[in-house]
C-alpha cells in the first residue's frame, strides 16, 4: 500500500527505499557494485567487491553537502561479509552541537582508535579476513550510546553512510525502537519489520541460520566493550566483540572544585553574561553562574597561565606554562580545539584576542629570559586554517599584561614595571613606543583597560595606588589619581574613598565599562567608581587580595577573583555578592566523603574544608595553627576526624560545628586515619610508628589501645566486616593484618619475597581490602605492582605489573568488587577487578597537572573523587549488577513496561477468636464489647481503669443511608485493563474503571457515580448500544480467593446491579453487546481462551466455544446482530448465530501467510461487508465477511496495535508505540475490483503518554476519549488535532496523600518520583514535580497554606528532601540530610524546621530557610521510622520548656515523644514508649508501627503495630499508662484520627477500611479497594478522608457515626 502523506522519519525508516538506491540519483556507487539474487534470502541484494575497500563503495547520500537527517538512534545493517576479504563501514553522525563524528568499523582494524571526530572499532567477530562460514548478519548499533559514552556528545541525526567492499548488503534502516529479528522477540523489544526480516523455513530457528550482533550487548557488564549475538539457547550462543579500548566509558568528569593553579588573574565573562570561564590548573572550566553546571576544555598538559576571548566570545585562546608552552584555540560553543601551536618561549603570561578574533597576541620569556611578544594571525582558524606568526619582537622592558585595541586589530597596549607602551604591527614588523611618564617613571604598573566605546582613552593601574588615564591618540598622560587607605572617624566609621596624597593601596586589576570603573586591590576590596573617580559607590570585601576584576558586557555584573583561590561576582543592581568557587591554595593531601555527599579535604595550605559535592559550595572551613595531614568521615554520623602534623587527632561534629574530642597520643605527624565500616572504632597512625585504637561509638572517642611498630603504618585499611585491620609495618617490606577490635597481630606478609625471580627488593606502599571478599588484600608495591594476597594464609593469589609509570599513590575497590581504582602520577586508572577483559582490563583518565594524592569511590558508588592539585568529581558510569539492591522495589517500578502488577492480596474472614476481656461484659447490641479492667496494685504508679472495645467480627457493611462516610470521588484510571472505558456522547457521560470501582462521570458537571460490586480489579467494560433509552453497563473482573470471574450488569440511571454472572476461571479479556442488545459475549484470557454467548434478558449462557489459542478481542457486527467475530493467536473466528443463539456456525481463518508468524490483536467492523483486524507487528488486514478471506493489508504502525475503531470511512488505530492514528479508508470498498489502485491515507496522528487500551468516539470520529496504560484518559479532537487530559492518576504505587492546612489543595507522591498537587474543589491536577530515577516516599505541607507561602516538602529514596513552592511551581530548595531513603517527613507545628527520618532510624532536623541540618537525633538508630507528627502544645504540664510536641514511631515498636522550642534550639525527650511483641513468624514483613497524637487531647498517644494482640492502644502521657484499647480483626497498615466526631479510619492488608468511633467503639466496614490499603488521611477539618491502595485514590465525605 502507498500513502499520499509521508510518514515521519522515525521510529522506522527503510534507507534504501527512502533514497531509491537503485536509481543512483540520491546515492552514489564507485567501483565494482552490482546486484544479484541471494539463494539464502531469495531476494535481490547488493554486492560490493574490490581489492581496496576505499575504491569500491556505496555512498548515501550522493553529495557531501546533503544529509539524510535520520533521527532514529538505532542503526541496523543487514549484510554478509565476503569470505576471505576485508570490509569497512563508515557512518557520519551529527551531534546536538552540530559537530560531525565518523563512526567506522572493520575487520581491518586491529585496535580501537579515537579522536575528537572519529571513532574506529575493530570488528573482532571476524578477526582478519572473513571465514567461508560467515553468515548473513543483522547488526544493530546504538548511535546515541556510542556518542555519549565515547565522546560525551549528544546524538542528533545520521548524516551519511558509506559501505565499502567487500560485502553483500540487503538493506539498512534506522529506528527509535529496539528490534529483535529472532523467532521470539525478548521482553522490551519489538519484532523486525517484514521487509527487513530474513526468511526462516518451517521447523528452523532464526538463530540457527543467521547472526544477530548488537552494540552495546546485553550480555556484557560495563564497560560495554563487546557486541554479542543473542540466542534463545544460552549454551549455543557465541560472543562477537568490537575490541574497544574505551576512551571514556566508565568515568566522566562532572565537576571540579578549584580555581587558579598557575594564575588567578584570568577569569572571563561570556557575552551573554550567564557563564564564567576560568582555569583550574591544566583544565579550563566554563561554569553557568545560575546552575553551577560546568563543562570542560581538556587538552593542556601543564597549568594554564592565560586565557582570552574574542569580542563575541565564540573563540577562546589558552596558554600553558612550563618549558614547552603551547597555545590552544577553542570553539567555545562546541568545546572542540580548533588549533594548537607551540611557541619558543616559556612562562607565557598574557594573551589577548582582537575583537573579531583575527589577531592573537601573547607575552612570554625566551630562552635568554628576555621578554618576547608574538602576534598570530587566527583569521581562518575557525574554518580549519592554520595559525601563522604575523610579527615577533624581543624587548628588555617588563610586560605584565598586553591587550589588543578593540577598535584596531593592529594596535596593542602593554604595561609593566616602569613602563606603559603602545604597539603596532605594520608590514610584518612589531614596533612600540613608550608613554612619557615624567615623574611617574618608576611606578610598577599592573593592568590596562580600554574605556568602552572610547577609542582615545585607556586606563592603567599600579601597585602604588595610582590610576593613569592615557590619551591613546596623543600618547600622553591625561589624568593621574591615587587610591588611599580609608581615614578612620569616630574610631569605627570609615569615610568614602578619595584620591589624595599619601601612601596608596596597590591596585592589581582594573576594568572599565561605559558607566563606571571597577578596581581590585591588595587590601581585598572590589570597588566600583564613577568614571571621574569622585567617590566609590559600591564595594565588596574579600578574604584575600583581589587579583582580577572584570565587568560583564551588559555592565550589570562584576567578576572578582582573589589570590586565595576565591571566585565570585557582584550584582550591581541588587548589590548582592555571589561566590562561585572557593579552592585550596596548595596541594590537597587527602579527603573523605560521608554518606550524604559531604566532602572533607585536608590541604597543605593549612586548612580543612567541608564541601557539598552537588552544589560545590564550601560549607565549613577549619583553620588551625597545626597543619592537617589526614581526614576521615564517620561512615554513619555527621562526624569527621582530622590528624595534624603535631600528632593531635581532633574529632568534630558537623551538625553542631563543635569539637567532640582531642587526643594527643602521637608524637609524630598523623599520617593514617580511618573509621571501621560499622562506625564502632577509629584508628590513627603517626610517622613515629605508633598506632591508636579509639571507641567511636561514644562521643568522646576514648582511646582503647596504643600499639607501637618500628615503622610508621602510613597505609591503614579496615575490612568490610570491621574485623580486620591491615597496615604497612613494622617495616616497609611487611604488611600486617591485625584484629580490628584489639590490634592483636594475626598475620605478617613479607612482600619482598613473594616474587623470588625479581632482581629488586619490593616494598609495600598502600593496602586495601576487597569489600565483597575479606579474604583478598590488595597491596601496591614500589615496583609498580598490585598484589592480591590471601588474608588467611598470606599466599600470593594474583598480581598485576606495570600498573603506572610511577608508583601507585592510592588504590580502592568498588563496593561490589567489580572495579579497582588506582592513582599514579597524574592519572587515574579503572581496572576490571577480576582482570577478565583481556585488553580492556584497565582504562586511564587524565586531567590532573600534579601527582594525585588520593582517589576513592563515594559511599553510594555513583561518584569517584580524586585529589591533588584540585578536587575532581567524576561520574561513575558502570551499570549495577542485575542482582536486587536495597531499592529493588523502586527499580522495578521505574522500568515498568505497562504490564499489570502482581495479584493483590485476597480478603478473607478472620477465624473465630475468644474475647480475652470478658469481665463485667455489657451487651451493646452486638456493636462492640465494653470491658473495664483493673490493673493490679503492684504497679509503681497510680492505677486507672482501661476501656477496651472489641471490633473483631467479620466485615460489617453499613446499611444504605447510614454510612459514616460516602465515596465522593475516585482519582485515577486503571491502565492495566483493556476496553475498560465507555462513552455515551448523547448523554454526555462516560464510565471507566479504577481498581474494583466503576466510575460513571458526567462530563459537563464533573459529578461522579460509583458502581461497587467487584472485589478485584476490573478488566473490561461494555455498554448497550441504545444508551438513550436504557443505559446498561457490563463490567468484569477476575475471581477472588480461587473463585471464577465476576460479570456485573448495571442499571446506570438507578445505580443498581441488575444481575451477576460467574463463568470464566481467569480474567475476562473482552465484553461486547450485540447491535440489538439481545446478546452479549464474554471472552476469557489466555488461561482459558473461551468465548461465551449470553442472553441479555435472561442472563443465561446460550453458547460457548473454547479456542485453541488466546483470544485478544471480540465484537458484534454493527449491522447484523447475528454476526460476530473474534481474533487471537490462531487468526480470526467468524460466528453466525441461529435460532436465538442456541445454534452457532463458526469458521476459523488464519492470518495472511505473507505477514509471517503474527497474532491478530484487535478488530472492528466496517460497513456491512468488511472487517478490519490488526496484528502484533503493526499490520491492518481487511477481510470480506461474505467470502471470509483477506484481500488487503498495509503496515499501519511499527508495534502491536491494540485498539481498532471504525466510524464511517475513518479508521482509528492505537498501538504500544504510543501513536494514535486516524486513517481514511473509503477506498477499501472498491478494492475488491481495483486492487492496484487502492490507497489508504493517514489523515492525522497524535502521540500519547502510553499504549492505547480503550477508545470511544462519536459517529463522525471527530472527537472521542482514549485510555492509556499510563493511567490517563484523554479527550481527542481530530478537527484541531488536540488532546486534553480528562482523568489523570498515578501509574505506580502511591506512597502518601495529604491535605493542605486550608484544604484548598492536596498532594500525592509515588514510587515514580512524582509529587502531584491537586485542587480540592475540582480534583484536577494543578502541578506535578518530577524527580527522575528516585522514589518519593513521603510528602507534607507547610503549616501556613496562604497562596504565596504554601510549600510542599517531599522525601526521596536517595536521602534528599526537596521543598517546592506552589505559587511559582518551582523547587525552592534541595536538602541532603540523609544517605538512605527518607521514610517520614513533617514540618514542625510552627513551620520553623522540617523533621525527616531515614531508613536507618536517624531523624534530621533541618532548616527550611537555608537547608542546614540543625541536629540529628539518633535515639531510634537502626530501626525504620514509620511516622512523625508535630502538634502545637505548651509543654509546661509535662515539666518541660517548649511550645510544641512531636513524636516518632519506629519499626522496633518504640515511640519517642519530644518537647521542643525550635527558636530557642530546645528539643528534649518527654517520654519513651515501648510496646512488647512476640517474634514475628510471617513470610512477609511485619505490620508497621504507627502512632499519632489525639487531635482533641495531645496528652493521648494512639499506637498500633505488631504485638501480642491486634489492637489500637491509647496511652496517656500524664498518667504514663494505657487507658483504653480497641481490639481489631486485622493487623493495621494505616490509620488516621479525625478532629471531628472522634472517628478513626483504619486500613488493613485485607483491603478493609474500618471506620471506628473511639468514644464507644461503634464501627463500619467498607470494601471498596482492590488492593491492600497503605495510606489513609483525614482532612484537617475532619470532613473528608483519603484512602489509598496501590495507585487507587478514593476521596470520601465524612458523615459521622
Amino acid at each position: 500500500m502507498t500513502r499520499r502523506t509521508s510518514l515521519p522519519r522515525h521510529p522506522y525508516v527503510n534507507i534504501f527505499k527512502h533514497v531509491r538506491v537503485a536509481e543512483w540519483k540520491r546515492s552514489a556507487k564507485q567501483g565494482d557494485v552490482s546486484t544479484y539474487t541471494d539463494k539464502t534470502l531469495k531476494c535481490l541484494v547488493f554486492r560490493i567487491k574490490g581489492p581496496v575497500p576505499a575504491n569500491s563503495y556505496i555512498l548515501i547520500p550522493k553529495n557531501s553537502n546533503q544529509s539524510l537527517g535520520l533521527t532514529g538512534c538505532y542503526f541496523y545493517l543487514l549484510f554478509r561479509p565476503t569470505p576471505g576479504k576485508y570490509f569497512v563501514v563508515h557512518l557520519d553522525v551529527a551531534t546536538e552541537r552540530g559537530q560531525v563524528v565518523r563512526i567506522s568499523f572493520s575487520n581491518m582494524f586491529k585496535e580501537f582508535k579515537s579522536t575528537a571526530t572519529w571513532l574506529q572499532f575493530p570488528f573482532l567477530c571476524l578477526v582478519g579476513p572473513a571465514p567461508t562460514s560467515v553468515r548473513w548478519t543483522c547488526l544493530m548499533l546504538n548511535l546515541q550510546y556510542t556518542l555519549s559514552v565515547y565522546l560525551s556528545h549528544c546524538y542528533n541525526h545520521l548524516k551519511s553512510i558509506k559501505l565499502c567492499s567487500n560485502m553483500a548488503v540487503k538493506n539498512l534502516f534506522t529506528s527509535d525502537l529496539l528490534l529483535d529479528p529472532g523467532d521470539f522477540p525478548t521482553k522490551g523489544t519489538g519484532a523486525m519489520p517484514r521487509e527487513m526480516s530474513f526468511p526462516v523455513p518451517k521447523g528452523s530457528s532464526w538463530h540457527d541460520l543467521y547472526d544477530y550482533i548488537k552494540f552495546p550487548s546485553e550480555g556484557t557488564k560495563l564497560p560495554f566493550d563487546s557486541i554479542q549475538k543473542d540466542s534463545p539457547k544460552a549454551e549455543t550462543s557465541k560472543s562477537f566483540s568490537f575490541n574497544l579500548h574505551t576512551f571514556n566509558p566508565i568515568l566522566r568528569l562532572n565537576r571540579i572544585i578549584g580555581f587558579g593553579g598557575a594564575t588567578t588573574k584570568y577569569a572571563l565573562w561570556t557575552k551573554s553574561g550567564d557563564a564564567v570561564v576560568y582555569p583550574c590548573h591544566a583544565i579550563i572550566v566554563s561554569m553557568n553562574i545560575s546552575s553551577n553546571k560546568q563543562r570542560f576544555f581538556i587538552g593542556h598538559t601543564d597549568k594554564v597561565s592565560a586565557l582570552a576571548f574574542n569580542g563575541n566570545t565564540t573563540m577562546l585562546a589558552s596558554a600553558q606554562t612550563g618549558k614547552h608552552s603551547v597555545v590552544r584555540v577553542w570553539n567555545y560553543n562546541k568545546g572542540n580545539c580548533l588549533a594548537m601551536f607551540k611557541i619558543h618561549a616559556h612562562s607565557l603570561s598574557s594573551l589577548s584576542f582582537s575583537y573579531v578574533g583575527g589577531i592573537l597576541c601573547g607575552v612570554g620569556k625566551d630562552r635568554h629570559n628576555k621578554t618576547m611578544v608574538v602576534v598570530w594571525n587566527t583569521l581562518n582558524v575557525s574554518k580549519g586554517g592554520e595559525v601563522t606568526v604575523l610579527a615577533k619582537a624581543h624587548t628588555d622592558v617588563d610586560v605584565q599584561t598586553m591587550k589588543v585595541a578593540f577598535f584596531d586589530d593592529t594596535r596593542m597596549v602593554s604595561c609593566g614595571r616602569d613602563n606603559i607602551r603602545l604597539w603596532r604591527v605594520r608590514n610584518g614588523t612589531l614596533r612600540s613606543c613608550p608613554v612619557n611618564l615624567g615623574e611617574y617613571h618608576s611606578v610598577d604598573f599592573t593592568d590596562v583597560a580600554f574605556e568602552e566605546g572610547n577609542t582615545f582613552s585607556q586606563f592603567a593601574s599600579s601597585r602604588s595606588g595610582h590610576i593613569f588615564e592615557i590619551d591613546y591618540s596623543r600618547v600622553v598622560i591625561r589624568n593621574v589619581r591615587r587610591l588611599l587607605p580609608a581615614q578612620q572617624q569616630h574610631a569605627e566609621r570609615r569615610e568614602k574613598w578619595t584620591f589624595n596624597s599619601g601612601p596608596g593601596i596597590a591596585i592589581n586589576s582594573i576594568s572599565v565599562s561605559s558607566s563606571f570603573c571597577a578596581t581590585g586591590s591588595e587590601d581585598g576590596y572590589l570597588r566600583l567608581w564613577p568614571l571621574d573617580f569622585s567617590a566609590v559607590f559600591l564595594e565588596a570585601e574579600h578574604e584575600g587580595p583581589v587579583s582580577l576584576v572584570s565587568v560583564s558586557l551588559d555592565s550589570l555584573q562584576v567578576l572578582a577573583a582573589t589570590s586565595t583561590g576565591n571566585l565570585g561576582f557582584l550584582d550591581v543592581r541588587s548589590r548582592g555578592y555571589n561566590t562561585l568557587m572557593r579552592s585550596h591554595t596548595d596541594t590537597v593531601l587527602g579527603f573523605s566523603v560521608d554518606c550524604i555527599r559531604h566532602l572533607t579535604t585536608a590541604s597543605a595550605d593549612g586548612t580543612v574544608r567541608i564541601w557539598n559535592m552537588d552544589s560545590l559550595h564550601q560549607l565549613y572551613d577549619f583553620v588551625s595553627e597545626d597543619s592537617p595531614c589526614s581526614v576521615a568521615f564517620h561512615p554513619i554520623e555527621q562526624i569527621f576526624s582530622c590528624g595534624f602534623s603535631s600528632g593531635i587527632v581532633r574529632v568534630f561534629d558537623i551538625s553542631s560545628a563543635k569539637l567532640l574530642a582531642e587526643h594527643k597520643e602521637h608524637r609524630g605527624e598523623v599520617v593514617g586515619l580511618t573509621f571501621s565500616p560499622d562506625g564502632q572504632f577509629m584508628y590513627s597512625a603517626d610517622s613515629q610508628g605508633s598506632l591508636a585504637l579509639y571507641d567511636s561509638s561514644e562521643e568522646d572517642h576514648n582511646v582503647i589501645r596504643v600499639a607501637c611498630t618500628d615503622r610508621a603504618p602510613d597505609a591503614l585499611t579496615v575490612s568490610n566486616d570491621s574485623r580486620c585491620l591491615a597496615f604497612v609495618g613494622p617495616s616497609e617490606y611487611i604488611v600486617t593484618i591485625a584484629d580490628a577490635r584489639s590490634l592483636d597481630e594475626l598475620l605478617h606478609v613479607d612482600v619482598s619475597i613473594l616474587d623470588v625471580e625479581s632482581p629488586y627488593l619490593d616494598s609495600a606502599l598502600k593496602v586495601c581490602f576487597s569489600p565483597s571478599s575479606t579474604e583478598h588484600l590488595l597491596v601496591a608495591t614500589s615496583t609498580n605492582k598490585i598484589l592480591w594476597v590471601s588474608t588467611k594464609t598470606g599466599r600470593l593469589l594474583r598480581e598485576v605489573s606495570k600498573v603506572h609509570r610511577h608508583q601507585c599513590s592510592s588504590l580502592t575497590v568498588s563496593e561490589d568488587s567489580r572495579f579497582l581504582l588506582t592513582a599514579g602520577n597524574n592519572a587515574v586508572k579503572v581496572w576490571d577487578y577480576n582482570m577478565q577483559l583481556d585488553i580492556n582490563s584497565q582504562v586511564m583518565f587524565i586531567g590532573h597537572s600534579q601527582p594525585i594524592r588520593q582517589v576513592s569511590f563515594t559511599p553510594d558508588q555513583l561518584t569517584v573523587v580524586s585529589v591533588g592539585d584540585a578536587i575532581f568529581i567524576w561520574d561513575f558510569l558502570a551499570h549495577p549488577l542485575d542482582s536486587l539492591t536495597e531499592n529493588a522495589e523502586v527499580s522495578r517500578v521505574q522500568v515498568s513496561n505497562g504490564m499489570p502488577r502482581q495479584t493483590a492480596p485476597l480478603p478473607f474472614s478472620p477465624p473465630p477468636r475468644l474475647n480475652v476481656s470478658t469481665i463485667d461484659e455489657i451487651d451493646q447490641g452486638g456493636k462492640f464489647s465494653f470491658t473495664i479492667l483493673n490493673y493490679t496494685k503492684a504497679l509503681p504508679f497510680v492505677c486507672y481503669p482501661v476501656l477496651q472495645f472489641s471490633v473483631v467480627q467479620a466485615a460489617a457493611a453499613p446499611q444504605p443511608g447510614n454510612e459514616g462516610i460516602k465515596l465522593k470521588t475516585v482519582i485515577g484510571y486503571n491502565g492495566n485493563g483493556r476496553g475498560n472505558m465507555v462513552w455515551s456522547p448523547d448523554q454526555g457521560l462516560f464510565a471507566y474503571s479504577c481498581g474494583s470501582v466503576v466510575v460513571v462521570e458526567y462530563l459537563h458537571t464533573g459529578r461522579q457515580k460509583h458502581l461497587k460490586g467487584h472485589s478485584e480489579e476490573i478488566s473490561s467494560l461494555a455498554v448497550t448500544n441504545d444508551a438513550r433509552v436504557h443505559f446498561n453497563l457490563a463490567s468484569a473482573s477476575a475471581g477472588s480467593n480461587g473463585s471464577r470471574s465476576l460479570i456485573c450488569i448495571w442499571d446506570v440511571q438507578n445505580v443498581t446491579c441488575r444481575n451477576t454472572i460467574s463463568y470464566h476461571s481467569g480474567t475476562v479479556q473482552s465484553l461486547a453487546f450485540s447491535r440489538d442488545d439481545r446478546f452479549f459475549l464474554s471472552v476469557g484470557d489466555f488461561s482459558e481462551p473461551e468465548v461465551a454467548l449470553w442472553s441479555s434478558e435472561t442472563f443465561l449462557m446460550l453458547y460457548s466455544m473454547r479456542a485453541s489459542g488466546p483470544i485478544h478481542d471480540a465484537a458484534f457486527s454493527p449491522s447484523a446482530a447475528s454476526q460476530l467475530a473474534c481474533v487471537g493467536s490462531q487468526g480470526v473466528y467468524f460466528y453466525l448465530i441461529h435460532t436465538h443463539g442456541h445454534d452457532v456456525d463458526v469458521k476459523n481463518v488464519k492470518a495472511p501467510a505473507e505477514l509471517g508468524d503474527v497474532e491478530l490483536t484487535a478488530l472492528c467492523y466496517y460497513m456491512e461487508s468488511f472487517l478490519f483486524t490488526a496484528t502484533n507487528q503493526g499490520h491492518v488486514c481487511v477481510w470480506d465477511i461474505n467470502t471470509q478471506h483477506c484481500f488487503m493489508t498495509w503496515e499501519a504502525d511499527a508495534g502491536e496495535i491494540g485498539v481498532l475503531l471504525c466510524r464511517g470511512n475513518r479508521l482509528l488505530t492505537g498501538s504500544n508505540t504510543l501513536w494514535l492514528r486516524l486513517w481514511e479508508v473509503e477506498a477499501v470498498q472498491g478494492s475488491l475490483f481495483l486492487v492496484s489502485g487502492t490507497t489508504v491515507v493517514l489523515e492525522k496522528e497524535i502521540m500519547l503518554d502510553g499504549a492505547t487500551v480503550s477508545a470511544a468516539f462519536d459517529n463522525t470520529m471527530d472527537m472521542g476519549i482514549i485510555g492509556t496504560t499510563a493511567g490517563t484518559l484523554w479527550y481527542i479532537n481530530w478537527s484541531d488535532n488536540s488532546s486534553i487530559r480528562l482523568v489523570s492518576g498515578h501509574k505506580v504505587k502511591v506512597n502518601n496523600v495529604v491535605f493542605s492546612s486550608d484544604e484548598s489543595h492536596f498532594a500525592t507522591c509515588s514510587e515514580d518520583g512524582s509529587v502531584r498537587v491537586w485542587s480540592s474543589s475540582s480534583n484536577e491536577l494543578v502541578v506535578q514535580f518530577q524527580v527522575l530515577n528516585q522514589a518519593c516516599g513521603c510528602v507534607c505541607w507547610s503549616p501556613s497554606s496562604i497562596k504565596d507561602n504554601a510549600y510542599v516538602a517531599a522525601g526521596y529514596s536517595d536521602g534528599t528532601l526537596r521543598i517546592f513552592q506552589l505559587a511559582s511551581s518551582e523547587m525552592e530548595m534541595k536538602l541532603d540530610p540523609h544517605h538512605v531513603a527518607v521514610t517520614a517527613i513533617q514540618y514542625s507545628a510552627n513551620g520553623h524546621v522540617i523533621l525527616s527520618a531515614g531508613k536507618n532510624g536517624l531523624i534530621a532536623v533541618s532548616s527550611p530557610v537555608n537547608g542546614a541540618t540543625i541536629r540529628v537525633i539518633r535515639d531510634h538508630k537502626g530501626a525504620v521510622i514509620t511516622s512523625i507528627q508535630c502538634v502545637n502544645e505548651q509543654c509546661k504540664n509535662f515539666g518541660l520548656e517548649g511550645n510544641e510536641m512531636w513524636l516518632a514511631a519506629s519499626a522496633d515498636r518504640r515511640v519517642s515523644v519530644w518537647a521542643a522550642d525550635w527558636l530557642k534550639d530546645k528539643c528534649d525527650l518527654l517520654d519513651w514508649l515501648t510496646f512488647p511483641a512476640p517474634a514475628y513468624t510471617g513470610d512477609d514483613s511485619p505490620p508497621p508501627s504507627l502512632a499519632v497524637f489525639c487531635p482533641s487531647n495531645p496528652d493521648l498517644v494512639i499506637y498500633t503495630g505488631y504485638g501480642v494482640e491486634k489492637e489500637l492502644i491509647f496511652h496517656s502521657l500524664t498518667k504514663k499508662q494505657v487507658i483504653k484499647k480497641i481490639a481489631l480483626p486485622h493487623w493495621v497498615t494505616c490509620f488516621s484520627f479525625s478532629a471531628k466526631n472522634q472517628l478513626i479510619a483504619v486500613g488493613s492488608k485485607e483491603r478493609v477500611l474500618k471506620l471506628i468511633k473511639s468514644s464507644n467503639g461503634m464501627f463500619q466496614d467498607f470494601l471498596y479497594h482492590s488492593d491492600a490499603l497503605q495510606t489513609c488521611h483525614f482532612s484537617p477539618s475532619g470532613t473528608r478522608l483519603f484512602t489509598v491502595a496501590y495507585n487507587e485514590i478514593l476521596l470520601w465525605e465524612v458523615q459521622g457515626l
